[in-house]
């Protein structure tokens, strides 16, 4: 038997978070999995359930002040349709599970869930995204790298409930993305990549680069996107192969049933490699 509470609202979810320890449970596309049972047998939680998909507070999607702002609720498909979010992320939505997975699975369910392959984790760390994390103690906002702290671990608090992704707002003339797996959807990433640059009169103004499912949370390095800044984009694009290269020491896939670490690290590099010679 799986016991759980329907809050009305937000402030009734974190009370039962804080009191019970209940685990919040919106679309549940990843958590039924990781609770599965014998076949015919409800999940096995451990702990209570809070249910928390029909919460208003945490839905929808708001852009102002430059921030575009995400209920942790909403869903995939929701977000697939919507103008406000980012074009990569909207990308890498549509390439995700299958159509009526989208419209039950929540953009903060994938976030929590902490996957290496999360296909939406990609795109919010290229995008400088943040997560706001609230409880019965106030509210408080981390960047989604320092949120997500390993393979399905978080640094989501017992007491806390993830409400909102945010998302600054910023324009790129350049934007690329990339999910390798066995087929569109319904399948793991091998490998995901995602690529993002401002270029004006010939110059790199910014540029970022994520790598999903090539070490035990998504690669990103501003230290090295620093070296391209400013630089010319036919400088960068005459020596592709070096400039992607950078990023290999960080690269720290393993070998599993979809993928050998070799072909992983060989894979993300030759994104990097397409998206600076093709793209940029």
């Amino acid at each position: 038997m799986v016991n759980g509470y329907r809050p009305q609202t937000l402030d009734e979810a974190l009370e039962i978070r804080a009191n019970t320890g209940a685990i919040p449970l919106a679309g549940g596309t990843d958590l039924m999995v990781r609770h599965k049972n014998i076949p015919g047998a409800l999940p096995k939680f451990e702990e209570p359930v809070v249910f928390i998909s029909h919460l208003e507070e945490i839905r929808g999607v708001k852009a102002e002040d430059g921030i575009v702002k995400i209920g942790a609720a909403t869903t995939l498909a929701e977000l697939e349709n919507d103008e406000k979010i980012p074009a990569v992320l909207r990308e890498a939505i549509s390439n995700m599970a299958a159509r009526n997975v989208r419209h039950i699975a929540t953009i903060g369910g994938n976030v929590c869930n902490a996957s290496p392959a999360g296909d939406t984790l990609v795109p919010l760390y290229a995008l400088d995204a943040g997560v706001k994390l609230a409880s019965t103690n106030g509210v408080r906002t981390l960047p989604v790298q320092d949120f997500i702290t390993g393979p399905g671990q978080t640094a989501l608090a017992p007491d806390e409930i993830l409400t909102e992704i945010v998302i600054p707002t910023r324009s790129f003339t350049k934007e690329y993305y990339r999910k390798v797996g066995t087929r569109k959807a319904m399948a793991l990433s091998r490998v995901s990549f995602a690529a993002l640059a401002d270029v004006n009169g010939g110059l790199i103004e910014d540029i970022r680069f994520a790598f999903g499912a090539v070490a035990p949370t998504v690669v990103r390095s501003r230290e090295i996107e620093k070296q391209f800044i400013s630089r010319t984009v036919d400088e960068i694009k005459g020596d592709a192969p070096q400039w992607a290269q950078k990023f290999a020491p960080l690269l720290k896939p393993i070998d599993d049933q979809r993928a050998s670490a070799q072909y992983r690290r060989k894979v993300a590099i030759n994104l990097a490699v397409y998206f600076i010679e093709e793209i940029l």
